[in-house]
């Protein structure tokens, strides 16, 4: 069971919230004055250092194609490798290879030796599948404080002040350092960068490569890793769960077990500081622009460890995604993961219609298009609703075909293959799920509660946020705190020490052989109907619309769904040891998509991104992040427990 609750932000100062009972072992909250922890007071204390000093304690109270990159093959050394190769030391693990995890392994490297542990091949990540750009004050008319304005607008008023300062004023610094690095952005006639706006921005300040700069960003990146002798790739190594032991009260991270999944074989990497940079878990829901491999890996097994998670309700629904049903040629077969439509075709004057072309944006908000992300998903879905619609559509052919070409060159192409010419018709759009505004709550430098275990990129709840991300500032807080990370990554690694023996104090998963080709056939069909049903929940009763019927439907509906499942596991042989990609894959989702229930529970007020019909204001009482705290307790579904045991220290 774990314990939600609520804590209340005023600038960087926040109150925690009183703790009450709910449903299938998770826990809501209602507000009260300050609690004390462990001699500490909560609203004392900033949003940093809640995070090291406090947190914790609690436990026991409960298409883009790829990018065109030779990457090189995996290095083994012998230095840093055990005799058998299932077990391999290094000074740091990078869990992820989008921006947060391949700029923060450039930065350690100078003082270590460095895993990056990815999914698939390194560049199929969130990041590669970005458009719009780095929000980043380049221009003499902007500013820090607007692009703070900005920031805590559209994130209704609950971001931390403190760590949207930081990020909005490190920002140009680390921009400037990946075009030092090769990066290449647009510029203008005048030969200064070209800056876009894009919704919820009141100035441009849009630092982009086409609509391309995700895949831009990555090859830089790439590039640079290839060239470090002391980065070490692993690619196909799906992380399984964090390796961590207790100390008195702390929980540590010693590094992570992973299945390589071209050889089924599990490959246990231990390292004096890990950095999760894995990504979000879009595919928590059936039609999403993430890529196939944002199954919320990274927050599932931070939270089995232990780690706070916060924020998990605030789910950004992207509003223009390519509507496939809406265009004159339908694709052969459904993509893995719809194509987004950048937020800079709006920024640059796209409008949206229904289909009996009514410009609809002005009826719900006087910025029109330019508003936030949360407004436009919603207002969209309003006019689907009404109309008993499929998809509404995004014109941009009012304006001059050589600059529609210039400024979306991928989004062109892409619908010009399904006979859509975007220069001469509208595009056919709908939301999907697009961003998790929540995750494993950390600190300004990136830190967790669970000792020597950092945090950067879309599985961080930094703060930045609040209640609705302001476009392109995702990848924004990736690069300015992947490298606030490096400083206290390179103090714990230089006081920390590898101990070759500590391998044994965990058990290892087992890949499921002994069941045999026919029982693990019907062992995957099973969990692919069971990972779709689980999407339609979600889809169907956590969508951009909530309700407190509806989520309690929810979790009903995904406690029956998760049993199920575990019983037919159970009873064909499966062991709570072994592991298989797309079980564990399934494990995960059904952990991140009950971390979002149980939170969207407990806020009762429409904010950013949560809408519920039977709280649709929002209230100045209610501006608190929503806390999930963990509790060891020995009831828990698979989903939510280590594979192995903790060992004490």
């Amino acid at each position: 069971s774990e314990m939600a609750t609520s804590m209340a932000a005023s600038g960087s100062n926040l109150n925690f919230g009183e703790v009450g009972c709910r449903g299938l072992g998770y826990r809501q909250a209602s507000l009260v004055s300050s609690l004390k922890f462990n001699k500490c007071i909560w609203n004392e204390i900033s949003w940093s250092h809640r995070i090291t000093k406090c947190v914790g304690i609690n436990r026991y109270d409960i298409a883009i194609s790829p990018i065109d990159v030779k990457f090189k093959p995996v290095k083994v050394v012998n230095a840093i490798c055990s005799t058998d190769g299932s077990t391999k030391y290094f000074d740091f693990a990078v869990i992820g290879s989008g921006v947060a995890g391949l700029c923060y392994a450039l930065e350690v490297a100078k003082h270590g030796t460095v895993a990056v542990i990815t999914k698939a091949e390194p560049h199929e990540c969130n990041t590669n599948y970005a458009q719009g750009g780095v929000s980043a004050v380049l221009c003499p008319s902007d500013s820090v404080e607007s692009h703070m304005h900005d920031t805590i607008v559209a994130g209704a008023y609950l971001c931390d002040e403190e760590t949207v300062r930081v990020v909005c004023t490190e920002g140009p610094d680390r921009v400037k350092e990946l075009i030092a690095m090769g990066a290449s952005f647009d510029h203008s006639e005048d030969g200064n960068l070209h800056l876009a706006r894009e919704g919820g921005h009141s100035h441009h300040r849009i630092v982009h490569a086409a609509d391309m700069t995700g895949r831009e960003i990555e090859r830089a990146l790439l590039d640079a890793v290839i060239k470090d002798p002391n980065i070490f790739v692993f690619e196909h190594h799906f992380a399984i769960d964090l390796l961590t032991s207790q100390d008195g009260s702390d929980t540590v991270c010693h590094g992570v077990d992973t299945l390589n999944t071209e050889t089924w074989e599990v490959v246990r990497f231990l390292s004096k500081v890990t950095l999760l940079a894995s990504g979000g878990a879009g595919h928590i829901y059936p039609s999403t622009t993430n890529p196939l491999v944002a199954t919320g890996d990274g927050m599932a097994i931070a939270h089995r460890a232990q780690a706070v998670i916060s924020n998990m309700e605030f789910v950004q629904f992207h509003p223009t995604a390519l509507a496939e049903e809406g265009l004159p040629v339908k694709p052969r077969k459904p993509r893995e993961n719809a194509f987004l439509i950048t937020e800079a075709v709006r920024g640059d004057g796209g409008i949206l219609y229904n289909l009996s072309m009514e410009r609809f944006m002005p009826l719900y908000d006087e910025r029109a298009e330019l508003a936030p992300r949360d407004v436009v998903a919603r207002s969209i879905d309003d006019q689907l609703k009404r109309r008993n619609e499929k998809y509404v559509l995004l014109d941009i052919s009012h304006k001059p075909r050589e600059k529609i070409l210039s400024h979306f060159p991928n989004i062109a192409s892409e619908c010009l293959q399904h006979g859509l010419d975007i220069t001469r018709e509208p595009i056919p759009v709908v939301p999907a799920a697009h961003y998790m505004c929540g995750g494993v709550r950390a600190g300004l430098d990136g830190e967790t509660n669970v000792r020597g275990l950092y945090v950067a990129g879309e599985v961080a709840c930094t703060g930045l946020h609040g209640a609705n991300r302001l476009a392109s500032n995702s990848l924004l807080e990736a690069l300015v705190f992947a490298r606030r990370a490096v400083q206290p990554s390179i103090d714990h690694m230089k006081g920390s020490r590898l101990d070759i023996s500590a391998s044994n104090c965990w058990s290892r998963p087992v890949v499921p052989m002994s069941l045999g080709g026919d029982v693990l056939g019907k062992i995957l069909r099973k969990t692919r109907e069971i990972r779709k049903e689980l999407q339609l929940i979600m889809w169907q009763y956590v969508g951009i619309v909530r309700s407190t019927t509806r989520l309690e439907t929810a979790e009903d509906r995904i406690a029956k769904l998760e049993a199920k499942w575990e019983k037919y596991l159970f009873e064909q042989g499966w062991e709570p040891t072994m592991v298989a990609l797309e079980v564990c894959e399934v494990r995960n989702l059904f952990c991140c998509a009950k971390l979002v229930v149980s939170s969207a529970l407990s806020r009762q007020e429409s904010r950013g991104l949560h809408f519920t019909t039977d709280f649709p204001y929002l209230e100045e009482s209610k501006r608190l992040p929503t806390i999930i705290f963990p509790c060891l307790a020995a009831n828990s579904t698979w989903s939510s427990r280590q594979l192995h045991q903790q060992y004490t220290c």
